[in-house]
């Protein structure tokens, strides 16, 4: 998820409340008692959550030096750049090296520009303006940019109750639409798509906010490519929720209820690349089938198809890690 900073310096009451209400993640100001009052927010102040030379750098980009200043300094916080004639290749040159770029923009279309740079994009963008309506123009922006998930069919090759274990239920803060779940996998290399619990059956009620996600020992992508494991979740966490197509989006844990329950094995192929998933045993768990709809994994078969995605395998805290692991 790309990072939304609004600069209120000198203050002004109405563009950090907007700020506050298009979903700001930081913003820079002379003090952070200003913004304080108004809400909860990083703040970049002296007295704020971040400070300006320690954690969060400056660079004004005119040469290849300046641009080696802010790949450095990348290393020790995040970097807000701005261009001589905001052109797009010093930023190309320091997204491909750098992760903690933040480019300073003026309007929705340098934002848009600056987060497709590379198609990777920049880590997030600080608007500078005097206008509420851009401020809420570059937070619908920020909100659209959602991650794209290779999602490719898996096929079933095996599926078998393997008795009682502790299951997790992920209740998120958003709403879940019919085909979107959760990637889950026991291993960091496959994953597959976990369907939401939002379809009406005849023996609970819907919980559309809600991934029956698996055995509290799998992995769960989260955002930046990273992945907990669901026994780590907790209140406040960022994880994905992707749909059939592929597009994902952010959404914040609420709570995560940890039951007993009996559980079963569901091992799958695609490409010589081998997925499996343990889920708990009942009819309201479904996974994602090729055609996107949900499939109950009481009625899943050998053979049959379901939705998942491949990774780099090996993880060291929640990143990729280029190591040989074996996992199985």
């Amino acid at each position: 998820m790309k990072e939304f900073w609004v600069d209120i310096r000198p203050f002004r009451k109405e563009i950090a409340t907007t700020a506050l209400e298009s979903g700001a993640d930081t913003v820079l100001a002379d003090n952070a008692s200003q913004i304080r009052a108004l809400g909860r927010i990083r703040v970049v102040a002296p007295d704020g959550d971040l400070t300006l030379g320690k954690d969060v750098f400056e660079v004004r980009i005119s040469d290849k030096e300046s641009e080696d200043t802010a790949v450095k300094l990348a290393g020790r916080g995040y970097v807000v750049v701005s261009t001589e004639d905001w052109t797009v290749i010093p930023l190309e040159n320091l997204v491909a090296q750098a992760d903690r770029i933040i480019a300073l923009v003026k309007s929705a279309q340098e934002a848009e520009l600056a987060l497709q740079v590379l198609e990777r994009g920049v880590r997030g963008v600080l608007l500078q303006t005097d206008d509420p309506g851009v401020v809420r123009e570059v937070g619908a922006l920020i909100r659209r940019e959602t991650e794209k998930m290779e999602l490719v069919p898996f096929t079933i090759t095996a599926i078998r109750p393997v008795g009682m274990g502790d299951r997790v239920c992920v209740d998120t803060c958003s709403m879940l639409d019919e085909g979107e779940g959760m990637l889950l996998g026991n291993t960091s290399s496959a994953y597959l798509l976990v369907h939401g619990e939002t379809l009406v059956n005849p023996y609970v009620a819907p919980r559309p906010f809600r991934v029956n996600a698996g055995a509290v020992h799998a992995y769960i992508l989260a955002t930046g490519g990273k992945t907990a494991y669901l026994s780590d979740l907790k209140a406040g966490d960022h994880v994905m929720v992707s749909a059939p197509e592929g597009v994902a989006r952010e959404v914040t844990v609420g709570r995560v209820k940890i039951e007993r329950r009996p559980l079963l094995l569901v091992e799958a192929e695609a490409g010589g690349e081998k997925a499996s998933l343990v889920l708990q045993n009942a009819e309201t768990i479904r996974l994602v089938g090729e055609d996107g709809k949900a499939r109950s994994v009481v009625d899943l078969a050998v053979g049959d198809r379901v939705l998942g995605c491949q990774k780099e395998s090996g993880r060291h805290f929640g990143m990729a890690v280029k190591e040989k692991i074996l996992e199985k």
